[in-house]
């Protein structure tokens, strides 16, 4: 096709002209993302050998807990890693070793907590919003595609909205919300590496699910969620009644015998009757083979008061929470959810204490 530039105005050129460009440039049907680098669209787990599952002579065990029933996992908590953000912290909880057994898989025995949290604001809402007198916090979840053995999505699911429903509940009764009229506060958490609902080798060896209904390991990210987010907003230093820790505490089964006489401190109602039934704090899904009841709680241990509760699962031989026995068994069991919210507040004052001293040292250098 040639042309000049006499008749490029006729309407017979600007008719081949169009034919041209929509016959050159054709659009794709469905748009890709290029710049991301998209992994397998099922599910993705780390390599375990054949010898690892039983085939080769060797048997796998569940890791079981060493720990008393009234001891956490070791946590590592810091804030401020994040520059960009208002206020920032990091949490890892440590998987528990068990040291009595050797382990022969590549595949590590119990999994591990990882998160962190940004908070963004408070800043100005647009000029537009209308006015509003206590401030708008909006809370967002998203485990990262590889936190979990069974690959996630980049797009949020209901279990994630959920918790992040959770969240907003449990920070919504701290911040004191009338100190800034018209502002907007966001808080952001990645979950770099989750809590697993069971045991690896339930899903590879054919074992036990492990308990009545699944999802304990969302209750330890909650429990975990509470407090890194608790310890952000007091790095980007908004105003809080106290610091909000997170508490978790569950009835397990134990692989006890029937001749060893139950743990005192652990016995409440008819649980303290059937030595199998054991009250523990920070249970890790992997180290249990069954989970009957959870509970998660916020708690305000200064003002001993509670922002957010999350009861889930049956209590052995209750159908309903209507007698006085089955409400003592549920009180119980929120008392150890407390005294777990109540040791990982020791952890997180400790860690703002030591950003605030830093910063004010920080802040008396640069005034000299």
């Amino acid at each position: 096709m040639s042309m000049n530039r006499k008749n490029l105005d006729s309407e017979d050129t600007k008719w081949e002209l169009q034919e041209f460009v929509s016959g050159w440039y054709e659009i794709p049907a469905a748009m890709t993302d290029r710049r991301r680098i998209n992994g397998p669209p099922g599910g993705s787990s780390p390599v375990i050998f054949a010898s690892s599952l039983g085939i080769g002579g060797r048997s796998v065990k569940r890791p079981s807990r060493i720990r008393p029933p009234d001891e956490l996992r070791k946590i590592f908590l810091k804030t401020g890693l994040t520059p960009l953000a208002s206020g920032s912290a990091y949490l890892e909880l440590s998987p528990s070793a068990n040291t009595g057994e050797t382990c022969d898989s590549l595949a590590p025995s119990s999994s591990a907590l990882k998160l962190t949290c940004a908070v963004h604001g408070p800043r100005p809402l647009p000029r537009s919003a209308p006015f509003t007198p206590q401030i708008q916090l909006s809370t967002h979840i998203k485990f990262a595609s590889f936190a979990a053995r069974q690959r996630r999505g980049y797009i949020r699911d209901a279990s994630e909205r959920d918790l992040a429903v959770h969240l907003e509940t449990a920070l919504r009764g701290v911040i004191i919300g009338n100190r800034w009229p018209k502002s907007s506060v966001e808080v952001v958490i990645t979950v770099l590496e989750g809590e697993e609902d069971r045991w690896w080798g339930d899903e590879t060896g054919g074992g036990t699910t492990g308990g009545s209904a699944g999802g304990w390991g969302m209750m330890n990210v909650l429990a975990g969620c509470i407090t890194v987010a608790s310890a952000a907003i007091a790095d980007a230093g908004i105003d809080c009644l106290d610091l909000v820790s997170g508490g978790v505490a569950a009835i397990v089964k134990t692989p006890q015998s029937q001749h060893e006489a139950p743990d005192r401190d652990t016995d409440m109602g008819e649980i303290g009757k059937n030595g199998r039934l054991q009250l523990v704090i920070d249970p890790a899904p992997s180290e249990h083979q069954e989970i009957y009841a959870a509970c998660v709680v916020g708690y305000l241990s200064t003002r001993d008061e509670i922002t957010e509760l999350w009861l889930k699962g049956n209590i052995p031989g209750t159908t309903s929470f209507s007698t006085p026995m089955q409400m003592a068994e549920v009180g119980g069991l929120l008392d150890k959810a407390v005294e777990a919210a109540v040791a990982v507040r020791l952890v997180l004052g400790e860690a703002v204490r030591e950003a605030a001293e830093l910063k004010a040292g920080q802040n008396r250098n640069n005034k000299e």
